[in-house]
């Protein structure tokens, strides 16, 4: 493994999700479909890791571990509990996170839309809702108003993909939908509310001395046939790349709308991003099948691939392959808005980091702006469907005491913060564990 050297203004940083990590709050959508038994472990965003009374020594920690940017999310049910009635003990508490972490030198990055929002907006229909648009505008324009001297980094919506696609696909999250056509009607509202959002933030912010940059984190996975000599499992992994990621690239960084969204720029032609946020985990060896409504593929793990605790492929080379395709699209700095894996014992998380990393800075060497890179996660916290048995943390917790402890990779992520570098003493000091392999 080789020394890698990162250059002095590139930033190492943490990413979390409001409704993952803060716990309390009951007026949203995933609290809801936590109560009618959705989460396989039975557990609730109601407990989460309580950060929301906890946000000082959980910043204290991120302090500690030396990171130069926090990527946090903001949860839309405590700003907005009702249509046009703002909270201003949810907004100030917010402005006080944010403060605290500035304080400490670290710079945020906060994401508008994290996959959860308040119940009367699901109850409206959610982004099937032709006026979710409008919804979403009038909180982001408070947010900005009130935030907007603090924070000049922005993530609009996060990963509209995996929403659309376990709401509206597979029906595994809330709305708990299997419905097409309810899918691309949400998927043109998320597009439109990103577009126009981006247009806001900058106008809101045009005053401010630091430069306003917004984006989106997309979930970006590499699409491969299983078998190479098969053109159907070309075919399918073509058509699964287009719809999952493709069309959402074009509509919400050039707004561009491409079938089965529609065609053409409701918008205009223009630029409306000013990063490419990437959230990238793993690829899909893809199999034709017959199926439509799995878009004709089953998604298969490659023969002795190394995995994760979820089963999901370790395949640091995507990351690569992945950015140059966008820096030749876009010509626009790359974030790595989140990269981790699910590691119970922390046994090849410290791997898993130098991988990725040293996929980062080979592609830096080749002169693609990768500009910033966020772990995910900084704790474990609530993973969604997978509640609170799938751990992605730096820090362990404890979530009957909200204990939170160093894992080796923490310390292992604490230097290269620190450092901007990684040594061969680093090496032989934190990354012991390889990956294990499907049989």
């Amino acid at each position: 493994m080789e020394t890698l050297v990162f250059p002095k203004d590139f930033l190492f940083g943490t990413a979390t999700a409001a409704l993952q990590i803060e716990g309390g709050d009951t007026n949203n959508n995933w609290y809801q479909w936590a109560q009618q038994g959705h989460i396989k472990d039975h557990s609730s965003p109601l407990r989460a890791n309580e950060h929301w009374k906890r946000f000082k020594e959980d910043i204290q920690l991120l302090a500690e571990l030396g990171v130069h940017t926090h990527r946090l999310g903001l949860e839309w049910s405590r700003i907005e509990p009702k249509p046009g009635t703002f909270s201003q003990e949810g907004i100030e508490h917010y402005l006080e996170e944010i403060s605290l972490l500035r304080k400490h030198t670290i710079r945020p990055l906060v994401t508008l839309y994290h996959f959860s929002h308040p119940l009367w907006f699901e109850e409206k229909g959610g982004w099937e809702n032709e006026e979710s648009i409008q919804d979403f505008l009038r909180y982001v324009r408070f947010v900005v108003e009130k935030l907007g001297h603090l924070v000049s980094d922005w993530v609009t919506i996060n990963e509209p993909n995996v929403f659309l696609s376990y709401g509206y696909v597979l029906g595994t999250w809330p709305p708990g939908k299997q419905d097409s056509q309810a899918m691309i009607r949400a998927a043109r509202h998320l597009v439109l509310a990103h577009l126009q959002a981006y247009t806001l933030i900058h106008e809101l912010r045009k005053k401010e001395k630091e430069p306003t940059l917004v984006g989106v984190a997309h979930h970006l996975r590499v699409f491969s046939p299983f078998c190479q000599f098969c053109p159907l499992d070309h075919l399918a992994s073509l058509l699964n790349d287009y719809i999952f990621q493709g069309i959402f690239l074009e509509g919400m960084g050039r707004g561009r709308f491409l079938p089965p969204l529609g065609v053409g720029y409701p918008m205009g032609k223009g630029r409306f991003q000013d990063f490419v946020g990437i959230n990238y985990y793993s690829r899909d060896k893809i199999q034709f099948v017959w199926n439509p409504p799995e878009l004709f593929a089953k998604r298969l793990v490659a023969k002795n691939a190394p995995t994760n605790n979820l089963g999901w492929e370790i395949y640091p080379k995507g990351l690569s392959l992945l950015a140059k395709r966008l820096w030749k699209t876009y010509r626009l700095p790359l974030f790595i808005t989140e990269n981790g894996t699910c590691d119970k014992e922390d046994a090849f998380r410290p791997q898993f980091i130098y991988d990725h990393l040293k996929e980062v800075s080979e592609l830096i060497a080749q002169g693609i702006p990768v500009k910033r890179y966020y772990h995910w996660t900084f704790i474990d916290n609530f993973e969604w469907i997978e509640g609170e048995s799938a751990p992605f943390g730096l820090f362990a917790n404890n979530y009957d005491t909200q204990t939170r402890t160093w894992r080796n990779s923490a310390r292992f992520y604490q230097e290269i913060c620190r450092t901007r570098t990684i040594t061969q003493e680093m090496l032989s000091r934190y990354v012991q564990s390889a990956y294990h392999s499907l049989s």
